[in-house]
C-alpha cells in the first residue's frame, strides 16, 4: 500500500459490496485493499498496517467480533463495523470488543465517510503520545490539569460523577461509549446494569453544556447502546 494515501483495509466476503466500497472509497482518495475472511484480513492488517479497518461481521470463517478482539490485543487501529444485524446487543458487543463504530446495512455513503474521518482524525490526534492537557468543543473548555470546566470563560461546577462521564466521552470522542462502559468508569464494575443512573447524570450533564438540552448538539444519545461526544 501506498503511505501517501489513507490506506483502508476492507474485511468482507461479498463480492457486490467489496466492489461498492471499492469505488466509493477510491473515489474518495483512500488506498484500497480487500479480504474475503477474518484470517487473510488480520494478516493484511500485520503485513500491509492500513490506516483503518472495515469490517464485517458475518464472515465464512470466524465472527467478526472475534476478529475485532484479536486485532484489539496488538493494535489500535480504527475499525468500523458494518452488519447486516442490526439489534442493539449486536451493537453493544462489537462496540464492547474494542471496534471503534458500527454501521447497520444498508448504510449511506455519506455516514460511513464522516465516521471514517472521525476515527482517523482521533487516531491521528493521538498518535504522537501526547497527553492532552485541554479540549474544547462549542462554548466549553476543559483543563485537565486543573480539573476545571469552563462555559463562554466562566467556571461550571460538575460533580465528581458529572466530570468523570464528561472526561470519559472526551477520550473516545466521536465513538459511541456504550452504557455498561460509562457506568464502569464512573460507578465501578458492581454498577454496569444500573443504566437509570446514567439517563439523570446526562440530562444534568446537558443542562450545564448544551444551549438547548432538549435538543443537544454535543452529548448525543445512541438508543440502548450509548453516548457519543459529537463535535463536528
Amino acid at each position: 500500500m501506498s503511505k501517501s494515501k489513507i490506506a483502508v483495509l476492507v474485511i468482507e466476503d461479498e463480492a457486490p459490496i467489496r466492489r461498492f466500497l471499492k469505488m466509493t472509497l477510491t473515489s474518495q482518495g483512500y488506498d484500497f485493499s480487500e479480504a474475503v475472511s477474518g484470517q487473510e484480513g488480520m494478516l493484511k492488517v500485520a503485513s500491509e498496517k492500513p490506516d483503518i479497518v472495515i469490517l464485517d461481521l458475518g464472515l465464512p470463517d470466524m465472527d467478526g467480533l472475534e476478529v475485532t478482539k484479536q486485532l484489539r490485543e496488538w493494535t489500535p487501529i480504527p475499525i468500523i463495523v458494518l452488519s447486516a444485524r442490526g439489534q442493539e446487543k449486536d451493537k453493544v458487543e462489537a462496540l464492547d470488543a474494542g471496534a471503534d463504530d458500527y454501521l447497520t446495512k444498508p448504510f449511506g455513503v455519506a455516514e460511513l465517510m464522516a465516521r471514517a474521518r472521525v476515527a482517523l482524525r482521533r487516531t491521528m490526534t493521538n498518535s504522537n503520545g501526547e497527553t492532552l492537557s485541554t479540549f474544547k468543543f462549542g462554548d466549553v473548555e476543559v483543563d485537565f490539569l486543573k480539573r476545571q470546566v469552563t462555559k463562554k470563560g466562566e467556571e461550571l461546577h460538575l460533580t465528581p460523577i458529572e466530570y468523570k462521564l464528561l472526561s470519559t466521552l472526551i477520550k473516545y470522542v466521536g465513538r459511541v461509549v456504550t452504557h455498561n462502559h460509562l457506568l464502569r468508569e464512573a460507578w465501578g464494575a458492581e454498577y454496569s446494569g444500573e443504566t437509570h443512573y446514567l439517563r439523570v447524570y446526562m440530562a444534568q450533564l446537558r443542562r450545564k453544556l448544551e444551549k438547548n438540552p432538549a435538543q443537544p448538539k454535543y452529548l448525543i444519545t445512541e438508543p440502548g447502546v450509548g453516548y457519543r461526544l459529537k463535535v463536528d
